[in-house]
């Protein structure tokens, strides 16, 4: 698995130097249809919302272009982590721009100005709201037609995607959830990235206990050393990579 994910960073980074340093647009196109299933892992995640499926692709598919032309070859910054926000930023984008409120009918909207102005007069005249029964008769509808109206209006006022939600969230943050095949992939790349600071003894080693699942006694057997020293490589080997991962962007020196 980590050798998949290594080769599939590496075309990545192929195809976008080809873009970048000779303007190859063919390479920039194969990227992005590389990147196609993490544009619509990303939007299933704000499905369900009164938008389109395919316009919430749509718009990650913007956001993966610019994450394209904006991405420095020279920052260290791994591709996926850097396209994520800039998909899911354009994908919000979207939902600001265009569905402040969901459609709702006229007549259900005339009805509900009703249900206001007149909700604010009996309140004026008697200092008490107005119950469903009170209104239904006063206007001239059903009980049944109030409490529609009083959804449609509730629904035609929604707040905006990135209203606060509490807890320093917005509100688009409390709907949906993620991929998991996305959170496997993000990963795998972590762990790949962090591999990157253990000397070829240390790989070699990780890669027989986790990959192939040998024992500990047989990894000992085969490079020739006790159990007890294989135990404390693969100590030392995860200490590495944590150590690498909480450091971030900028990288670990590699064992010697």
């Amino acid at each position: 698995m980590l050798q998949e994910v290594s080769r599939r960073e590496q075309i990545d980074l192929v195809l976008l130097r080809r873009y970048r340093e000779n303007d190859d647009l063919r390479a920039r196109e194969e990227l992005a249809q590389r990147c196609m299933p993490l544009v619509k892992s990303l939007a299933r995640k704000y499905a369900g919302r009164g938008e389109d499926i395919e316009d919430l692709v749509q718009a990650g598919t913007i956001g993966l272009v610019k994450a394209i032309d904006r991405y420095d070859l020279d920052a260290g910054h791994r591709f996926v982590s850097y396209a994520v926000p800039n998909i899911t930023g354009e994908i919000r984008r979207h939902f600001r721009d265009h569905t402040w409120a969901v459609h709702v009918p006229r007549s259900m909207q005339e009805l509900d100005a009703k249900i206001q102005a007149t909700t604010r007069t009996v309140m004026a005249d008697t200092g008490r709201e107005p119950t469903d029964d009170d209104l239904a008769e006063e206007l001239g509808a059903t009980v049944h037609d109030i409490r529609d109206a009083r959804s449609a209006g509730k629904a035609y006022r929604a707040l905006s995607m990135d209203a606060p939600a509490g807890e320093a969230r917005e509100l688009a943050d409390t709907h949906g959830s993620i991929d998991p095949g996305f959170a496997r992939v993000e990963a795998a790349v972590t762990v790949q990235d962090a591999m990157g600071a253990l000397n070829d003894r240390e790989r070699d080693v990780l890669r027989m206990r986790f990959d192939e699942e040998l024992l500990q006694r047989e990894i000992a057997e085969q490079i020739g050393v006790s159990q007890m020293q294989v135990s404390r490589i693969i100590r030392a080997a995860v200490d590495r990579m944590a150590d690498h991962v909480v450091v971030g962007d900028e990288p670990a020196p590699l064992a010697a």
